[in-house]
């Protein structure tokens, strides 16, 4: 089934702060249906099970190339160590040292100033344009 999905610097501004999200590598490149990464669905089923909300994301939107959806997740939660929810984010997926549990994950950051750089995708027909232009 099609659906859109948002760039994680466009969910960034939309939010007006810095954003969490989880890419998975190693596993995706073997299997061809994220839908079938076995940590990407236990963190899914975590996240809802702790009543934390996510959404399916996009890379950093790139003038320059166009990636597919590889299964990345953003998670809605501000990186913030004294939010109880971000502690059992982070406890989830980080090892106390701050190395990953799960070796097909990577926890992520994006500041909103980084996502501030790709603002004018925002204007009105910014994409259309785009894309005729390609």
């Amino acid at each position: 089934m099609p659906m859109l999905i948002k760039h994680i610097d466009a969910i960034a501004r939309e939010k007006q702060r810095d954003v969490l999200f989880v890419v998975f590598h190693k596993d995706l490149a073997e299997i061809a249906d994220f839908d079938h990464c076995k940590i990407r669905n236990q963190l899914i089923t975590w996240l809802d099970a702790n009543e934390i909300g996510w959404q399916p994301c996009g890379h950093i939107a790139n003038e320059n190339s166009m990636v597919g959806y590889r299964g990345q997740i953003y998670i809605d939660v501000p990186f913030d160590e004294s939010d109880e929810r971000y502690r059992k984010v982070r406890d989830f997926l980080e090892n106390p040292d701050g190395t990953m549990k799960h070796e097909d994950a990577a926890f992520c950051y994006l500041p909103l100033d980084r996502a501030m750089k790709n603002a004018h995708h925002d204007e009105p027909g910014f994409w259309e344009k785009w894309a005729e232009d390609f």
